[in-house]
C-alpha cells in the first residue's frame, strides 16, 4: 500500500507540475518578483528612516542633559559663593548623574549612527540590484514575446497549432463524413436498378407484374375510349360497321342487273 501511495503522490505532483508549468506566464513572474524586491526595498529604506529617528531623538536628549549639566554646575558654584557647601555637593552629585547619563547616551548614539550608515548602504546596494533586475526582467520579457509570437506565427503557417489542428481536424471530419455520404448514395442507386431494394415511395405490396398489368391495363383503355369516340362521329364521315358478323349484302342496282 505504501509503494502504491508513494506512486500516486508522484504522480499526482508530475500532473500538477506539468499543469502549472502549462499555466506559468514567465512575464507574469518575473513582475511578481520585481514587485516583491521593491517592496523589501521600502522595507530597508523604512528601517533607515526609523533608525534615524531613533538617533535624532537621542541627539535630543544629549543636548538636554548637556544644558541641564552645565546648569547644575552654575548652581553649584553660586552655593559656594553663598557658603552653602552642601547645596553645591548636591548639584554637583546630580551633574555627575547627568554626565553619566550623557555618556550612555553617547554610545547609543554612535550605535545608531553605525546602524544607520549601515542600513544606508545596504539600501543602496538593493537599490542598484533592483535595478538591475528590472532592465534584464524587461530584457527577458521582451525576449518571450518575440519568441512567442513567432513561434504563434510558425505554427500558424504550418498547421500544427492548437486551433489550425482543430481546423485541420474538423475539415478531415468534413470530408470522410461527405465521401461517406457519397457512397451510400451511389450504393442505393445500384440497389434500386437492380431491384434488390425496393422503392418506399411504393404502395406496399407493390411489385414489377403489377406493374406491367398496370400498364397493360392502361392502354386497353385508352383502345375502348378511342373506339367510343370513333362511333360518336357522324355517318358522312365514317361507314357504320357492320354488326353480327354476317355477309355483307349488295347494293339494290347490283340486284337488279343479275
Amino acid at each position: 500500500m505504501s509503494s502504491i501511495a508513494h506512486r500516486i503522490a508522484a504522480l499526482f505532483r508530475i500532473k500538477a507540475n506539468k499543469a502549472l508549468d502549462k499555466a506559468e506566464d514567465p512575464r507574469e513572474v518575473l513582475d511578481y518578483s520585481y514587485a516583491q524586491q521593491q517592496e523589501m526595498l521600502q522595507k530597508v529604506r523604512r528601517g533607515v528612516a526609523d533608525v534615524a529617528t531613533s538617533r535624532k531623538r537621542v541627539d535630543l536628549q544629549i543636548s538636554q542633559l548637556q544644558q541641564s549639566g552645565g546648569k547644575l554646575e552654575g548652581q553649584a558654584q553660586q552655593a559656594l559663593a553663598a557658603g552653602r557647601e552642601d547645596l553645591a555637593r548636591e548639584a554637583l552629585t546630580r551633574r555627575t548623574a547627568v554626565a553619566s547619563q550623557v555618556t550612555d547616551l553617547q554610545t547609543q548614539q554612535e550605535s545608531l549612527q553605525d546602524q544607520e550608515e549601515k542600513l544606508t548602504l545596504a539600501s543602496q546596494r538593493l537599490q542598484a540590484k533592483v535595478d538591475a533586475f528590472r532592465t534584464r526582467k524587461e530584457t527577458i520579457k521582451a525576449t518571450y514575446t518575440a519568441a512567442e509570437a513567432q513561434t504563434r506565427i510558425t505554427e500558424a503557417v504550418t498547421g500544427i497549432g492548437e486551433e489550425m489542428g482543430d481546423v485541420g481536424l474538423a475539415m478531415q471530419r468534413a470530408q470522410d463524413k461527405t465521401e461517406q455520404l457519397q457512397a451510400r448514395a451511389g450504393a442505393l442507386d445500384e440497389l434500386l436498378a437492380s431491384g434488390a431494394l425496393e422503392d418506399a415511395t411504393l404502395p406496399a405490396g407493390r411489385d414489377d407484374i403489377e406493374a406491367e398489368l398496370e400498364r397493360v391495363t392502361a392502354g386497353s383503355d385508352v383502345d375502348q375510349e378511342l373506339a367510343r369516340m370513333k362511333a360518336q362521329l357522324p355517318a358522312s364521315s365514317t361507314p357504320p360497321a357492320v354488326e353480327g358478323g354476317g355477309p355483307r349484302q349488295a347494293p339494290p342496282d347490283q340486284e337488279e342487273t343479275s
